[in-house]
């Protein structure tokens, strides 16, 4: 009897261990498949601290992020749309340094090592080589190697968009395993970390997809993670913000209104290489550089045919929907236009259309079809050459205007502003935070200060306005003595 129960105790573990039909069995362990995922990964670190240079000074989004948390400089005007969670992550470096290849460097390796989690959530979904293309897809975009090591949130939602949708794809086809569960809740925290918006954009397919009774517990971990990562957003809305209903109407009015916008030429014209493309004029690059943004939808629908006769639908189609989510309000809804805006959608695309390219260049049974194989390979080494060229121009702009900021903060420090010190005017948050000085404004998206606030300041600190060579000052700093720096007048508050 005991040999008898023995056996049936056997044959029951067997069957726990063998997968549902139609699903493919997830990895037990690192494997090839890991080292792949591994290889990918550091190749994509050591390309960023390559191609986009530690040296790189912060820009003007990373130093509000930053200033939060370092020591060494005042925290510049937090605005209504922005979220905590990007100061968090610079803070195990930032809060004790102000070393910008120290940062550079710590942010390339947590990128590298975020992406290789991330396609780890999707093993056992696609074959390896589909997620090491995806992944490198994704990874060889320009704006994925130029933000991969800033202080920004956009990589980071993207990160966790591909962390959420490949643990509710997991835990639909293991029956709710507690590690997906635990997976899809933190890729929904980390998203509403960086940016609550998209991270309800993102997610609104698998809140769908987990609705039905039998998918209770995956929607009960997406709506905890989401909640979670919402929570210091929320929280400070009512602290500084005069409540939740109230920041949110601050964050439209900054983002200039949300609301039916066409904004699809403006991605158009902003893939040339431009970080913030507002007021978005000006032509769209040539057809070389926007070939690929074209090319998306249609592998991307091809993905879906394919997925559609091999009877893997889901795992095919919850990508693209996230993906299209997440791109309407950037597409629809606000009338400019940046990059990495778009970064959550392209990650998402990636696997899909890396499992139609493979489908293209192999036969089901494994062996190649030559000539799609060759035009393939040939299409991919002309993107990543247009790729890397942009990125190449990128970085070489953004260098230099950093350059200039650092350039007019020594100026300023031979003025005689140095730190403790007030900045007002053009560009004074950037400018100021290389000076060391704080950053007050009147009016406009940043508004933190008043008129007697300032000119009382200036009875006890250095103030500096700064305004567009030949430009009309404020009205406070007309009086005050100018200086021409670069392409900028400086008028220095006299000291009582």
């Amino acid at each position: 009897m005991a040999d008898g129960a023995d056996a049936i105790l056997v044959r029951m573990r067997r069957r726990d261990r063998t997968p549902a039909p139609g699903t493919t069995p997830g990895p037990r362990g690192g494997g090839r498949g890991g080292r792949a995922l591994a290889a990918l990964a550091a190749v994509f670190t050591l390309a960023q601290l390559a191609l986009v240079r530690p040296v790189l000074g912060l820009g003007w989004d990373e130093i509000v992020y930053v200033s939060q948390v370092t020591s060494h400089t005042p925290a510049a005007f937090f605005s209504a749309p922005r979220s905590r969670g990007v100061s968090l992550l610079a803070a195990p470096v930032a809060s004790w340094s102000s070393s910008v290849p120290l940062l550079r460097v710590y942010l390339a390796v947590l990128s590298g090592l975020a992406l290789f989690l991330a396609l780890r959530a999707w093993r056992g979904l696609f074959p390896t080589r589909v997620l090491v293309t995806g992944g490198a897809l994704f990874a060889s975009l320009w704006m994925t190697l130029f933000y991969g090591p800033q202080a920004m949130p956009n990589y980071w939602v993207a990160i966790g968009a591909l962390i959420s949708v490949g643990c509710c794809l997991r835990a639909r086809q293991e029956r709710s395993t507690r590690a997906s569960l635990w997976g899809a809740a933190a890729g929904g925290l980390l998203m509403a970390l960086m940016r609550p918006g998209d991270a309800v954009w993102v997610a609104l397919p698998l809140l769908a997809l987990a609705l039905p009774r039998r998918h209770r517990r995956l929607l009960l971990a997406l709506l905890a993670g989401l909640a979670a990562g919402a929570l210091p957003w929320v929280i400070e809305a009512w602290t500084s913000h005069g409540g939740l209903a109230q920041r949110l109407s601050d964050a439209s009015r900054i983002q200039g209104g949300l609301g039916w916008q066409f904004a699809v030429d403006d991605q158009l014209r902003s893939l040339g290489g431009r970080a913030l493309c507002r007021p978005c004029t000006g032509s769209v690059p040539h057809p070389v550089v926007t070939v690929w943004w074209f090319l998306l939808p249609v592998l991307a629908g091809l993905a879906l045919v394919l997925a559609a006769r091999a009877r893997r639908l889901e795992r095919t189609l919850l990508p693209l929907a996230c993906a299209a989510t997440a791109a309407v309000p950037y597409l629809f809804m606000i009338g400019y236009a940046a990059p990495r805006f778009l970064q959550p959608a392209y990650a998402l695309v990636a696997i899909p259309v890396a499992d139609a390219l493979w489908h293209l260049a192999r036969k089901p049974g494994g062996t190649w079809r030559p000539v799609a194989a060759a035009l393939v390979a040939l299409g991919l080494a002309g993107h990543l050459a247009v790729q890397l060229a942009v990125l190449q121009g990128a970085v070489a702009r953004n260098t230099e205007s950093r350059r200039d900021w650092d350039r007019t903060a020594a100026a300023l420090h031979r003025l005689g502003v140095r730190p403790p010190c007030l900045l007002t005017g053009h560009e004074a948050i950037p400018i100021g935070y290389y000076t060391g000085c704080s950053s007050g404004a009147t009016s406009g998206h940043n508004e933190n200060t008043t008129v007697p606030e300032i000119l009382h300041t200036a009875d006890r600190l250095p103030v500096a306005h700064l305004a567009p060579a030949g430009g009309t000052p404020a009205g406070y700093a007309r009086t005050w003595p100018v200086h021409r720096v670069s392409d900028l007048d400086v008028r220095v508050a006299p000291r009582p």
